[in-house]
């Protein structure tokens, strides 16, 4: 079977986050996401890849949401209400609350005040949330018969989620945005060891590593106040949820120790909608945050009030959180637009930027920032760039990869360039492909099936313990009557019981498959399901011919009998009829010495675990069912090869048998 995977949005980009996947015959869309870097058509996933008619219901069996944050969301009223897509929407309980407010202030922001049309509604947005089905954290959901998804906590932001998806014996981990690293108010993701066929994972700061958290918010803190101690304003952009929260906190208990009077601000309404947020879904939240809720909302910031416009020309320092958090609108574009020519003042950029977007452009250094055809900012204020984005750093990528036992990666939600060195480096790491797909380009990914069968135990048992004998290092090689009667006598004394039996390595078991309606298919041995049939019991043997150069084996076997006499070795002279080696030489049978040295490749390889008997009356070698002998005039092979043939039972003995014979027959070829 095939699992494929084409990104409709964030493919080597971040933003307008759109992955449809097609596994086990279902198709479903992961994310529908805007993209924060275009005004126009660009914005919004091209769904006509899905279906050139316009019938999304048919074609998809569901959509599924992982977080709030427009670029994983933003599309969807446009997606369900516009394009007439009608079927399942899943995302969890935070989001479903927390998206509605989300869009309507991007939907406020884009209409209301930029006068686009063509764009979806309030009412739009109540009718897509109609259609969505929440979920819990590992709560099993059966889409249908078939398909089944379960959600993982993410951290990242309030209520985002990893989900599991299962097809049948397929599967694939989808990640949407997440943290390995716990902050301030949130837990760090999660997931079982799943080892699903594909992981999709995002892949932002794929080249990244972050120095402590400690660290950071010292140095976030020491800007802050060095700047309002020399009278300049601080402007952080943040987006209404998420790093808000961590950075307010943080901010909150500093200002606190220090007793310091400057104000700070948050943009008009949102921490009011934050504390109700975080107060309904407290068990979303961290340890510390949940086991302090009961005394103290950690929310409740005595020192942060709410932003209000006429503010905007008071005099001395203040710090403010303003949406959105890069630039693009918003109060956050309207306060840098002010505050952008004066050098006392900073902003400090907390997360990651679009490329296109306002943000990308200040972080790059631009001084001179067009933004409409009447507007230009000269951007003469301090410029901090400190990562407290809620994102897996490129460690905390490969964490998860290990976590959940990947088997595929698909890299998503990132730069191109990042993704080239994260995928190269995960595939020398873990050894497993890895593939970064640009938009609109399908990555095609083979899985393998596993099928259950049940096992006769006397099958068991017979294999395990005919393993155990194989691999006892005591049992030693004999063609003697007297050797061979005391390993019979160990044999029978040695049998341990099924308890006892513990497989050392995989193995190779050898039966009859039956399959009777109804029950589970089940591996037999061949004489107990005859017998249960009524069959006469047969064999069957497989014999192939093995080649060598007769010349190359002389001079190796000339070699290798020098090296035994010079070690005092008896190997070769096990018998009496073979003392007399020199006469063998002038007599020159090619076959006989193309035996003598696969008898001593296998005395010396697997010698010490399984008798290997040299027959001198047919000239040949035996190791249990298996047989290598020299052809006779009645075999239709020619001179010149070995004959090894093998009860099929000994398959897995007669595999390791020809390797050695293979190698031996070609030395000095």
């Amino acid at each position: 079977m095939t699992i494929q995977i084409v990104p409709l949005g964030a493919g080597q980009d971040v933003g307008r986050s759109c992955i449809l996947v097609t596994i086990g015959g279902k198709n479903i869309m992961l994310d529908c996401g805007m993209h924060m870097g275009f005004n126009d058509e660009r914005r919004f996933p091209d769904f006509s890849y899905i279906s050139k008619t316009g019938d999304f219901t048919e074609m998809l069996d569901c959509v599924i949401i992982s977080h709030f944050h427009l670029d994983h969301c933003g599309a969807l009223p446009f997606f369900t209400e516009m394009c007439g897509y009608d079927g399942n929407i899943y995302m969890t309980h935070p989001t479903k609350a927390i998206c509605p407010i989300l869009l309507e202030d991007y939907r406020k922001i884009t209409v209301d005040k930029k006068g686009e049309r063509n764009f979806f509604t309030s009412q739009d947005i109540k009718n897509c949330m109609k259609k969505v089905i929440p979920v819990n954290l590992h709560q099993t959901i059966m889409v249908d018969d078939d398909l089944e998804i379960c959600a993982y906590y993410a951290g990242h932001v309030l209520g985002a989620a990893m989900f599991y998806i299962r097809v049948g014996e397929e599967s694939l981990v989808y990640t949407g945005d997440y943290n390995m690293t716990p902050d301030r108010h949130l837990g760090s993701a999660w997931i079982d060891k799943v080892k699903p066929d594909v992981l999709i994972t995002e892949s932002t700061y794929a080249t990244t590593i972050r120095d402590s958290k400690r660290s950071r918010e010292r140095d976030f803190l020491k800007k802050v106040h060095d700047c309002v101690a020399g009278g300049g304003n601080v402007i952080i952009p943040v987006f209404a949820l998420g790093r808000a929260q961590e950075l307010c906190i943080l901010i909150e208990t500093y200002w606190d120790r220090m007793d310091l009077r400057v104000p700070i601000y948050f943009s008009a309404g949102l921490t009011e909608k934050a504390n109700h947020f975080y107060r309904l879904f407290i068990n979303w939240t961290n340890e510390k945050i949940k086991s302090t809720f009961v005394h103290r909302n950690m929310f409740d910031f005595k020192h942060i009030r709410a932003w209000d416009r006429a503010y905007i020309d008071n005099p001395g320092p203040m710090v403010v959180f303003a949406t959105p958090g890069m630039l693009h609108s918003g109060t956050s574009l309207e306060l840098f637009k002010k505050w952008a020519p004066d050098p006392k003042n900073m902003v400090i950029m907390p997360g990651f930027c679009v490329a296109g977007t306002i943000g990308s452009r200040v972080l790059a250094g631009e001084k001179h920032i067009k933004t409409d055809s009447f507007t230009t900012i000269d951007v003469n204020l301090q410029v901090k760039n400190l990562s407290f984005s809620a994102h897996a750093d490129a460690k905390g990528i490969m964490q998860l990869i290990r976590q959940c036992d990947a088997k595929n990666v698909v890299l998503v939600h990132g730069e191109k360039s990042s993704m080239g060195f994260l995928k190269s480096r995960i595939m020398t790491e873990f050894g497993i492909p890895c593939f970064d797909p640009a938009n609109g380009t399908t990555v095609s990914i083979e899985t393998s099936h596993v099928i259950p069968i049940e096992m006769s135990a006397s099958l068991l048992k017979q294999h395990l313990i005919r393993q155990t004998e194989t691999q006892d290092p005591g049992m030693t090689t004999s063609s003697s009557p007297e050797h061979s009667s005391s390993d019979d006598n160990s044999e029978q004394s040695d049998i341990k019981t099924p308890a006892e039996i513990r497989p050392s390595d995989k193995v190779l078991i050898q039966g009859m498959l039956v399959m009777d309606d109804g029950k589970p298919i089940r591996l037999e041995d061949a004489d107990e399901v005859l017998e249960k049939v009524g069959m006469a019991n047969h064999k069957v043997r497989f014999e192939v011919r093995k080649a060598y150069n007769a010349t190359a084996l002389r001079r190796a076997v000339e070699d290798a009998e020098s090296n035994e006499l010079h070690q005092g070795s008896t190997a070769m002279d096990t018998d009496k009829d073979e003392s007399q080696a020199g006469d063998l030489y002038r007599e020159w049978d090619s076959d006989r010495f193309a035996l003598k040295l696969v008898h001593i490749a296998l005395e010396r390889s697997i010698g010490k675990q399984i008798k290997v008997v040299r027959e001198l009356e047919d000239d040949s070698i035996e190791i249990r069912s298996v047989k290598i002998r020299a052809p006779t005039d009645k075999d239709e092979f020619e001179r010149g090869g070995l004959l090894v043939g093998w009860d099929y039972r000994d398959e897995d003995l007669a595999t390791r048998v020809l390797s050695i014979v293979t190698l031996a027959l070609s030395a000095n070829r």
